[in-house]
């Protein structure tokens, strides 16, 4: 019997499954990960599933939030740089904005790794970099799934992440109270974060004749990759303050892949429109390196990339000091880049 249990399981590492190295690898990360549980979690993770409890008498019309995203093709400059912890940060801080924007506290977090060939020490930093991610924002890593499949992925990997958060009925915040006269402040974003990189690794490596380590005039001293590679900023902070505050938070949009065109028309109500001025909030250099080498027209950059636009707030204009002090004390440049107008739910922005 024994025999033949280990015939099988050196049959399934011979197939490119390698059962034993993922347990090693997961129980080395194992107390990182144990860290991020609150209070609410109520099994270890490794279950079948996660258990999280919600505390009714803190939320009293508790709305669940959740989201799924990705990290897209920056996984390959995190594998051209063989940094991998970033991306970690990359997918939590991505997931908890999209729901961050409606108002809601990110509360448990899963992770999905999919690759070809697992191995060390990328797994761990992968997991290390989701964990470091959920401990700063008080994130439960509840549970996750990584498949090991040869053949599939070939020496790439995979990695998505689904958030889950909770905010009172009442709290949610929609975009139905924006109004033209509302005036846009564009907190910062420091590169790309998890949008544009097909398009970036074209123009710069394929066109520009850039490779990760290049360390251009324009980017002063830093080299091409660890630019690509600057983490996701997560803006949930200045929101949780906002909201505490009583600051008429009334709209927000998380700008990633359509950038300010296509991600704000999203929290508009019906009759309103944006105008953006792209001058009033400084643009990362590593934007027009991609510009330059890739010759791409100045509508298709804000159209694919943040821009240096990481997330927008509408509120009223008497709430417009209050909300810059809010996002400069969270460490945010932040800039009134625009306003709520009549129209029909479409941006335009003054190039």
């Amino acid at each position: 019997m024994s025999k033949n249990t280990a015939g099988k399981s050196e049959a399934y590492k011979a197939a490119g499954v390698d059962i034993d190295l993922a347990t090693k690898l997961l129980g080395q990360v194992k107390a990182k990960i144990s860290a991020t549980r609150r209070p609410e979690a109520l099994a270890p993770i490794g279950g079948f599933g996660g258990l999280f409890k919600i505390d009714l008498t803190r939320w009293r019309k508790p709305v669940m939030v959740t989201s799924i995203d990705g990290v897209g093709t920056k996984l390959m400059v995190a594998a051209m740089m063989e940094k991998h912890r970033s991306v970690g940060h990359d997918i939590v801080n991505h997931c908890i904005n999209d729901i961050a924007v409606q108002g809601a506290e990110p509360v448990y977090f899963l992770d999905y790794i999919g690759i070809g060939k697992l191995r060390s020490p990328l797994y761990e930093e992968v997991l290390e970099g989701i964990a470091d991610a959920c401990l700063a924002q008080n994130v439960t890593l509840i549970g996750g799934e990584t498949a090991e499949m040869p053949g599939m992925y070939g020496n790439d990997y995979d990695l998505v992440g689904c958030i889950t958060g909770i905010v009172d009925e009442d709290a949610i915040i929609s975009g139905e109270k924006i109004k033209p006269g509302h005036i846009a402040i564009g907190l910062s974003a420091d590169s790309l974060h998890t949008n544009g990189f097909s398009l970036a690794r074209k123009a710069l490596f394929d066109q520009g004749g850039y490779t990760v380590h290049s360390t251009p005039a324009e980017l002063e001293g830093e080299c091409v990759g660890d630019v690509l590679l600057k983490p996701h900023r997560c803006y949930w902070p200045a929101i949780r303050e906002a909201m505490a505050s009583g600051l008429p938070l009334d709209g927000i949009a998380h700008i990633t892949g359509g950038g300010l065109y296509d991600n704000v028309p999203r929290i508009l109500p019906e009759g309103v429109g944006a105008h953006f001025e792209a001058s009033a909030m400084p643009v990362p250099p590593i934007f027009s390196l991609i510009q330059q080498a890739g010759g791409i027209d100045s509508h298709e950059m804000y159209r694919v990339f943040n821009m240096g636009v990481g997330m927008v707030w509408f509120v009223p204009s008497a709430a417009m000091e209050d909300a810059m002090s809010i996002c400069q004390q969270n460490g945010f440049v932040a800039a009134v880049i625009g306003e709520a107008v009549s129209g029909d739910r479409r941006v335009s922005i003054n190039l």
